[in-house]
């Protein structure tokens, strides 16, 4: 964990012994925050630990008093069971300049394995699907289990999640690798089955899920599709947005259940439902859930760059 966390602050982050960080925590995540901050302590000026209760949901803002915090420091890493990515408080203090890198739901396994990465050789990959994604008016994706669904992302903005954060209002997830986007609003219509897993469980049976005019409409499946339903009613139609789809390009990263490395295995892709706002795009929900599909073919326009999960390009 030691040298995972400190690849993490020095590589990825670049932290600067004149600059602050704070870590944001929860009970669950709290034994692997503590190694990411003595690790730090040297490394920089000031630096704090801060916990706060376990979310509900992916996507769930945190305490206020936290979220003004957040503005205040150079450096802020989110290590929590839920995720802290798509919420106002994240947008708010990359908008105040600080580097931040999102851990929701990180385990010590994934980041000793995931971490330890070539940053360079996977920025090189991304790059590439970047380049190819700017020229792209959509994309269509089809698996073995059933999906077939287009996307609008004609000029969207692109996430690059390269792992590298070095810059004011730089923001991505640690572990990192994946190239994303929030397709353009009531562009999506098909339908996905997601596989692998989401909201941090394996799937059993796939979620099969029906999408008309960038809204999801139909959830099949078994026990699973009934979970999801149940957890996204509440936050309305919001909840149903079709908020993100992204291609994994890490080479260490495999499936283990935990989407934040699911969605990171190079040879996936994700599409998530709820809020967008995070990704540039404009429904806020009061969530943000990734269902992760295995061995997808992926045409941008009429490219083939993934066939059957592996990379063409």
């Amino acid at each position: 964990m030691k040298k995972a966390a400190h690849i993490a602050l020095t590589q990825c982050m670049d932290i600067k012994k004149k600059e602050s960080l704070l870590i944001v925590t929860d009970k669950p995540k709290k034994k692997i925050a503590e190694s990411f901050f003595y690790q730090a302590v040297p490394l920089c000026r000031h630096c704090l630990l801060v916990t706060i209760p376990v979310g509900k949901i992916h996507g769930e803002e945190p305490p206020k008093l936290v979220a003004e915090v957040m503005r205040k420091y150079d450096v802020v890493l989110l290590i929590t069971a839920k995720s802290l990515t798509h919420t106002n408080a994240r947008k708010a203090a990359t908008k105040k300049g600080a580097r931040i890198a999102s851990m929701p739901g990180i385990t010590e396994d994934m980041a000793k394995r995931c971490l330890p990465v070539d940053y360079k050789k996977m920025a090189a990959l991304n790059k590439k699907l970047i380049k190819y994604l700017k020229k792209t008016n959509k994309v269509h994706i089809t698996t073995a289990k059933g999906t077939d669904i287009t996307l609008g992302v004609k000029g969207r903005k692109l996430c690059d999640d390269n792992g590298i954060y070095t810059k004011k209002g730089d923001v991505g997830n640690l572990p990192a690798g994946e190239v994303c986007v929030a397709p353009a609003e009531a562009t999506a219509e098909g339908v996905f089955a997601v596989d692998a897993s989401m909201f941090d469980e394996r799937i059993r049976k796939p979620i099969t899920i029906k999408v008309k005019k960038g809204y999801a409409c139909d959830i099949k499946g078994g026990a699973q599709a009934k979970k999801l339903l149940k957890m996204i009613k509440p936050f309305g139609k919001p909840a149903f947005n079709i908020a993100e789809f992204g291609i994994g390009t890490n080479p260490k990263a495999k499936v283990t259940g935990k989407v934040l490395e699911d969605e990171k295995v190079k040879g996936t892709c994700h599409i998530a439902l709820g809020n967008s706002t995070a990704l540039g795009g404009k429904i806020y929900a009061k969530c943000h859930l990734d269902g992760v599909m295995k061995k997808p073919t992926i045409f941008f326009d009429k490219k083939c760059v993934m066939k059957n999960g592996k990379f063409l390009i």
